[in-house]
């Protein structure tokens, strides 16, 4: 993380299912480097994005989790600010909100979960159909 403070990220129940049944090395790591026992590398994601030719980038999850939350959801700007990792409030603010969120963040990805899984509609008033949507993840 920028700065060197440490930021949780909560998972939502799906994400933690998914994940548990996925494969790990012999030291237990879910996600390895290149070199086997190595870290992921901060540019891994760009890289593979890179080789699998998809014009997106990374901080273009982040921008769409982003929008989402602030365009289409009722959760609080700290709520979703503070999910992204960023600072939110002046040094006053910041000093008497010092709780990490837990409960409410986890609500956002829970939402955020159920929005991604969830097949777009195709009606009239959303123009959003199989045409014009990328699956991600190969989901379809």
């Amino acid at each position: 993380m920028k700065g060197g403070v440490e930021h949780k990220v909560m998972l939502a129940p799906e994400v933690i299912k998914l994940l548990r049944r996925l494969p790990r090395d012999g030291d237990g790591f879910l996600f390895i480097g290149a070199r086997s026992g190595a870290p992921l590398s901060p540019k891994a994601l760009h890289r593979l994005l890179g080789r699998m030719g998809e014009p997106v980038t990374v901080h273009g999850f982040r921008s769409s989790f982003s929008d989402w939350s602030h365009e289409c959801t009722a959760h609080s700007n700290h709520t979703i600010e503070i999910s992204l990792a960023h600072k939110v409030g002046n040094d006053g603010e910041r000093a008497y909100r010092r709780g990490p969120m837990i409960a409410k963040r986890a609500r956002l990805m829970a939402d955020w979960s159920r929005f991604v899984m969830t097949p777009p509609k195709a009606d009239k008033a959303d123009k959003a159909t199989a045409d014009n949507v990328v699956a991600i993840g190969g989901a379809r």
